[in-house]
């Protein structure tokens, strides 16, 4: 009996090894040939170098989607974790008919397709004679990602809270002292966490980038209009920086949620 214990797991850690190269071996395989010195990113590797690096760096179209980039992110995560955090409040702490249709309704948009999305943003906007622009992409990202938002917060505000509410309101605390004295602080790593996801999304999604923009698009834009011309390896580039950035941000919340928890 002991062999088959021994041969089980060794087939758990075999089969868990495999996932992650899986997973991982495509972005070592990114990273590597970013440091590709010359101009296909393909074997043999010939380098390093940061030849690269430094030409992204200066591509001024690249920097400037960039920082779209990380506008449109910030705005729409902010955006989303607000309002997905009111309607879970709303939804968790009142009684109202048709409160579970309306719950359901706010889950939906995770259901439908981006690309259908990014289609009805457009039409919208020729309809009220509205161009294409980065504050569509905002709006676009905040349909898409509230709704997650919404289920992170709904999963947190439990029974324990909510005694914590009344007790503060039979102090003489006010809703809105309630909300952002009370309940926002016991479920901020939730807050925290959605708001992450919400970037993340954000940062990565094209499809409505793409369908909404014009002239200031976002970074992945840039980056299929780069792939349009072959391999290149300034995207490689582009994305490794992309990947250390995505690391460093989770590095960063699990060390202020790891203090919080031992505080």
């Amino acid at each position: 009996m002991r062999w088959k214990a021994v041969l089980g797991n060794l087939a758990s850690y075999l089969y868990l090894t495999t996932c992650y190269v899986f997973i991982l071996l495509p972005v070592a395989m990114l990273i590597l040939f970013s440091f590709q010195d010359g101009r296909l990113p393909v074997p043999p590797f010939n380098g390093p170098t940061l030849r690269w690096y430094a030409t992204a760096m200066a591509n001024d179209r690249m920097m400037a989607a960039l920082g779209h980039s990380l506008m449109v992110g910030i705005v729409s995560s902010a955006l989303s974790v607000v309002i997905g955090f009111l309607a879970a409040y709303g939804i968790s702490r009142y009684e109202f008919r048709g409160r579970r249709a309306i719950q359901g309704l706010i889950i939906l948009p995770l259901a439908v397709c981006y690309l259908l999305v990014g289609m009805g943003l457009l039409v919208a906007l020729s309809a009220v004679g509205l161009g294409p622009s980065l504050g569509i992409v905002v709006i676009g990202h905040v349909v898409i990602n509230m709704p997650l938002a919404f289920a992170i917060c709904l999963a947190q505000l439990g029974e324990h809270q909510r005694k914590i509410e009344w007790a503060a309101r039979d102090l003489g605390a006010s809703t809105w002292h309630v909300l952002t004295a009370v309940t926002m602080p016991m479920i901020a790593p939730a807050l925290i966490a959605a708001f992450c996801l919400c970037f993340t999304l954000s940062w990565d999604e094209f499809i409505i980038a793409f369908l909404t923009t014009r002239f200031d698009v976002t970074l992945p834009v840039v980056i299929w209009s780069l792939l349009r011309g072959g391999l290149n390896p300034q995207t490689n580039a582009v994305g490794s920086f992309i990947f250390i950035c995505s690391i460093l941000l989770f590095v960063t919340v699990e060390v202020l949620l790891f203090r919080k928890r031992r505080s």
